[in-house]
């Protein structure tokens, strides 16, 4: 598909600013969005592009993002937060829990809610890029909310891929491992990696992004619970 207006949730740094620059430098009009106004502002300044501050978790703001962006065939639903409790759920405080399904999964949902009418009405081909994680495919037994978050984004998006059957509008699931970014500065892929192949999977109209590395992993757990087999640790192949 031809990208000619995009909008990018979480696009203070990391994934999002990657998909932003990328996006740009292909000659779309790209609207950043992000709940930290600094980053931002300073994002908006080195890209060039427009900017308005949104918090994904507040349906109101999202509806004032999509009015702001009219024309958008490419909504990147990126914004996403770990938590400060990354242990076992029963340990994860009830507010860290809230706030993290309020932003990966209620920021997934405002933004479909604000954004797949209008592209619906508009009649033109758009696309709805979704970042969950790998954390949505495969389950480790630490990582507090922000698994159980990242899962129920996996659902969503097919749910959405789903329904959009048939119409103009596709979504892509977008679901990385580790990328280096502020959340883990030290390891992980580049980000400007992680946004090519997401728009790349956008192009060529597929559902998933997933790391080769990984992909074995996916499939022994739903071989798993297919069969009825205890959880394994995954890994690698």
């Amino acid at each position: 598909m031809n990208i000619t207006h995009a909008v990018v949730t979480g696009a203070g740094g990391g994934i999002g600013k990657a998909l932003a620059a990328a996006l740009l430098a292909e000659g779309a009009h790209v609207v950043l969005a992000d709940i930290d106004a600094a980053g931002l502002a300073a994002t908006s300044a080195e890209l060039g592009a427009d900017a308005v501050p949104t918090d994904v978790a507040d349906p109101a703001a999202m509806e004032a993002l999509a009015a702001a962006a009219p024309g958008a065939d490419l909504v990147c639903l990126n914004a996403g937060i770990v938590g400060g409790d990354v242990g076992v759920p029963w340990e994860v405080a009830d507010d860290d829990w809230d706030r993290v399904f309020a932003v990966n999964v209620g920021g997934v949902r405002n933004g479909l809610r604000a954004f797949v009418p209008r592209m619906l009405a508009s009649g033109r081909p758009g696309h709805i890029l979704i970042t969950a994680s790998l954390a949505g495919l495969v389950t480790f037994p630490g990582g507090g909310a922000y698994p159980a978050s990242k899962h129920a984004v996996v659902a969503l998006a097919e749910q959405a891929a789903l329904a959009l059957d048939g119409t103009p509008v596709g979504v892509t699931l977008l679901c990385p491992g580790a990328v280096r970014t502020a959340m883990m500065p030290h390891q992980g892929e580049e980000p400007a990696a992680v946004a090519d192949a997401a728009l790349a999977a956008v192009r060529e109209g597929r559902f998933t992004v997933t790391p080769a590395e990984w992909r074995a992993a996916v499939t022994r757990r739903a071989e798993r619970l297919v069969s009825g087999a205890h959880p394994g640790m995954p890994s690698p192949s």
